[in-house]
């Protein structure tokens, strides 16, 4: 589940997963990290749909602009339909630096959720993977305008530090300053990287 929504109003109002790390969309980067998804359910704007991969599914809140919440509401209901797997990614779209191995690290907990923390061991509730009955299950009845830490009143978090390579696979981009410095330190990790840069990272 990929949540590709949100107004954006500090990126100007555009689509924000569109907007480019190292001349790559963000949106594209996050695909990469989840190319193994199967369903692939991707919750946000019609706009979106040129940038997606044959067979993924595309939905939206309704109405939209709910927040994280109902965005996952949302997506949790597309997987259902679709006949989704145990297992469930929910990673948000504006994230350059998720990778496989990252999503492998959460995969490999076994656990109702497990959440990426950071340093400060703040979780990160848009990198995470959930059971899919655990996720619905704290779902609530009106997830329009609800905040994330509502999803966790009930749940058992395992918390995993990131212990890979690069930058850490939950960094976003919710400012134009975000994505500046997401930008810098991919030149600094591959230095060939660039805005003219056309194939998919991961």
């Amino acid at each position: 589940m990929v949540l590709a929504g949100g107004a954006a109003r500090r990126m100007g109002g555009v689509a924000k997963p569109l907007l480019p790390v190292g001349g790559v969309p963000m949106l594209r980067r996050v695909l990469a990290a989840v190319v193994d998804a199967s369903p692939l359910v991707v919750v946000g704007p019609p706009e979106l749909a040129p940038a997606l991969p044959a067979g993924a599914v595309l939905t939206r809140e309704d109405p939209p602009g709910g927040g994280p919440v109902a965005a996952v509401a949302a997506g949790a209901a597309g997987l259902a339909a679709a006949g989704a797997a145990d297992r469930v990614l929910v990673v948000a779209a504006d994230l350059p630096f998720l990778t496989r191995e990252a999503v492998t690290a959460l995969l490999a907990v076994d656990a109702d959720v497990v959440m990426f923390t950071d340093a400060d061991g703040r979780r990160q509730h848009l990198c995470a993977a959930w059971r899919l009955g655990a996720l619905r299950a704290a779902l609530p009845a009106q997830p329009h305008g609800a905040p994330m830490r509502v999803l966790l009143g009930h749940a058992e978090v395992a918390e995993l530090p990131w212990a890979g390579a690069g930058p850490e696979p939950w960094y976003d981009c919710d400012t134009p300053d975000e994505l500046r410095q997401a930008e810098a330190a991919q030149l600094r990790a591959d230095p060939t990287s660039g805005p003219h840069r056309a194939d998919a990272g991961s």
